[in-house]
């Protein structure tokens, strides 16, 4: 599979964990970011349309990059900002 955006690394690291832990990502949680070597989460291009366009969709949770993190509230939508892989795939266990 190929996969051209650099903003789903996230997603696809937590699919991956999602499988070798036997426990599903819950419905209706967003994740989106990019991952660097070292395991930090760095930002995502348009993070804020992104959470916008997740809210208009009916996602009630996003996992995302701390430096993407709304500065206002966006209705309807838990934001989960995450500095580290670590801390995503912990919220993602707390979920």
């Amino acid at each position: 599979m190929r996969i051209g955006e650099p903003a789903a690394d996230l997603a696809v690291t937590l699919a991956v964990v999602s499988s070798l832990t036997d426990r599903a990502i819950p419905g209706k949680v967003a994740v989106f970011g990019e991952i660097g070597l070292a395991g930090e989460v760095r930002p995502a291009p348009r993070g804020q349309e992104r959470l916008k366009e997740a809210a208009k969709l009916g996602f009630e949770r996003a996992i995302v990059p701390k430096a993407n993190q709304p500065k206002g509230r966006i209705a309807g939508l838990e934001v989960i900002a995450v500095e580290r892989v670590e801390q995503a795939v912990a919220a993602l266990r707390d979920l």
